[in-house]
């Protein structure tokens, strides 16, 4: 794990971030260096991440892009390296879709950042901004639909994305964070609203999964992609009640997908069939490669059609596939979800009837489902 602090830009000044940063990280003799004494921590921390800023065309000040830019130089100029600390700048990019808002402050802080974030939500009734955000658990068709329809579109905003980083940092030094997406509903009946306390069902999971392929298939740029909650807030991963502690669908999809870390992204070519829905189609599946340092193939998919299952043909080229195994994450309906009465409901279990001929992988995806091969090679 790492710390990732967020500067106040919004309604602070750059006085009060300078001293953060000197009251964290300086191993000398100072006013905040010795107040952090005084508070019981002698030695500094490693900071890594530091962003200027979070937000701040929203709730962090509402800002126009080129105010933030002039903000995000002067500030960013005293954020310090002190006793031996690099910290990676990072610059607050847009919320959703805002083209405009990257390809300013892109234009004018590019020299002066090491990264900049994203932010992307997704929902079943519409996406970044829509005030209806509907039930976690309670829905039909038309809003799995919308949501796989919503999670895919991130794939052209980051193609789009990368574009505009690419006219003013050709090099690609600059790291794009995807620090907050996930998905976005109505918090749990009896909660208090303003926690945004969440359940999340299979529905996330595909969703998930989705983002983490997009994410994969872009790793030349986006370097940090964090969901945005882990316990009980958004598309958390885990809930609690009490003492007790429950996994959720997405949980499992993250677990699932532990084998891409670390690993070679691989490019894929996925052929398949569309899955359609009131005049409206998108692709029924969606993959994601990569080679892991044992020399194993991963293969992450998603069947996003909730009623039919896909049968499977897998080629890779210039590898002779010997072995496959794989697991898989399903349940018996889409709104399927785990509960502190039942916490198992929606849980991986291994993927049946793997085929290996001719050195191609052959399978059948169940409805509604996520899986990842492990795909071994012939020996040579």
């Amino acid at each position: 794990c790492e710390a990732y602090i967020a500067g106040n830009v919004g309604s602070g000044t750059v006085e009060e971030m300078q001293d953060w940063v000197e009251y964290m990280t300086f191993d000398g003799v100072s006013e905040m260096a010795d107040l952090r004494r005084a508070h019981g921590r002698e030695k500094p921390w490693k900071i890594k991440y530091f962003g200027v800023g979070n937000e701040n065309w929203g709730c962090g000040g509402n800002m126009t892009p080129e105010y933030y830019s002039d903000l995000y130089k002067r500030y960013a100029t005293y954020v310090r390296n002190y006793s031996g600390n690099r910290l990676l700048k990072i610059a607050c990019g847009p919320g959703g879709v805002d083209y405009n808002w990257m390809e300013v402050v892109m234009k004018n802080c590019h020299r002066h950042m090491d990264a900049i974030a994203q932010h992307y939500y997704v929902r079943g009734t519409g996406t970044w901004g829509h005030n209806q955000k509907g039930s976690a658990t309670q829905f039909d068709e038309k809003e799995w639909f919308a949501l796989m329809k919503n999670t895919l579109e991130i794939d052209e905003v980051i193609r789009r994305v990368k574009g505009i980083m690419d006219k003013y940092d050709s090099r690609k030094r600059i790291a794009l964070y995807v620090d907050e997406w996930g998905t976005w509903w109505d918090g749990e009946p009896g909660s208090n609203p303003g926690f945004l306390y969440q359940q999340n069902t299979l529905r996330d999971a595909l969703s998930a999964a989705i983002f983490l392929n997009v994410f994969n298939d872009h790793c030349d740029r986006v370097k940090m992609g964090n969901i945005a909650q882990t316990v009980n807030v958004l598309q958390a991963m885990i809930l609690t009640q009490d003492e007790q502690m429950i996994v959720t669908p997405t949980y499992h999809v993250f677990e699932m997908y532990k084998h891409h870390q670390g690993a070679t992204m691989l490019p894929a070519e996925l052929t398949c069939e569309d899955y359609a829905f009131d005049g409206q189609t998108v692709p029924g599946l969606h993959a994601s490669a990569s080679k892991r340092t044992d020399g194993a193939v991963i293969v992450s998919l998603c069947n996003l059609n909730p009623n039919r299952p896909a049968p499977l043909e897998c080629t890779l080229d210039g590898f002779q596939a010997a072995g496959a195994e794989g697991r898989v994450l399903t349940a018996e309906t889409m709104q399927a979800h785990n509960t502190f009465e039942k916490p198992d409901t929606v849980k991986p279990a291994a993927l049946k009837d793997i085929q290996v001929k001719d050195g191609k992988v052959h399978v059948t995806l169940p409805a509604r489902s996520v899986a990842v091969l492990t795909i071994t090679e012939k020996a040579s």
